[in-house]
């Protein structure tokens, strides 16, 4: 029995989508990240750092969006999570998971939350360069799957795909979401046709996407 502690939409959208596509008994429990919940004693036992998501694991939490992502892989081996261990795609694998969440998630942080670097949503300047970067993550990743579609790592679905659908999500409100490239698009549109992804999308209410 897992136990995902999520916020909804937040990064523990990916972790939701890939339970329900391995199938396997978990629980939830929300974090109000309006209410400060996040900050809450009680949660910073269990992730000192106050950031979503964490996974109980046999009791124990983990934390971590793509270091949970690659746990689950490697725990349930005959889910369609990772490619087989000790492959060229499972290599190909691993290099996206932590592309992924490098030139985007972390990235993202900074968009979301600029005072982690001491600036502020005015800041036009430190604003405009984190812009550029994530569109600059979107070039990259249209032309992937353009060249070698519809998944990341070409006719097989895996974790790395919910990672992606997750933080093309977080674009929806930017001045150029991830969406206006063609690709992107019509991934877009086929990952969230896809039966996880509908499901967390209703349990966790969002109201679109």
């Amino acid at each position: 029995m897992y136990t995902l502690y999520y916020g909804r939409g937040a990064a523990s959208l990916a972790i939701h989508a890939a339970l329900h596509e391995i199938g396997v008994p978990y629980q939830l429990a929300e974090i109000d990240l309006d209410a400060g919940q996040q900050r809450s004693p009680d949660y910073l036992r269990l992730n000192p750092q106050g950031k979503i998501p964490t996974l109980l694991i046999e009791g124990q939490p983990f934390t971590e969006s793509a270091a949970l992502m690659l746990i689950l892989a490697e725990r349930h081996p005959q889910s369609q999570l990772a490619p087989a261990a000790g492959t060229l795609a499972r290599a190909a694998w691993y290099q996206l998971a932590l592309s992924l969440a490098n030139d985007l998630g972390n990235n993202f942080r900074l968009w979301f939350y600029p005072s982690d670097i001491g600036s502020s949503e005015g800041d036009a300047a430190t604003r405009g360069a984190i812009r550029q970067r994530i569109e600059a993550a979107w070039e990259r990743l249209d032309a992937r799957l353009a060249a070698n579609g519809p998944y990341l790592l070409g006719e097989a679905f895996s974790g790395v795909d919910l990672m992606l659908t997750m933080y093309m999500r977080w674009s929806r409100n930017m001045p150029r979401p991830a969406t206006d490239w063609p690709a992107l698009r019509k991934y877009a549109d086929m990952m969230r046709a896809r039966p996880s992804w509908q499901h967390v999308s209703h349990v966790e209410a969002l109201s679109d996407w």
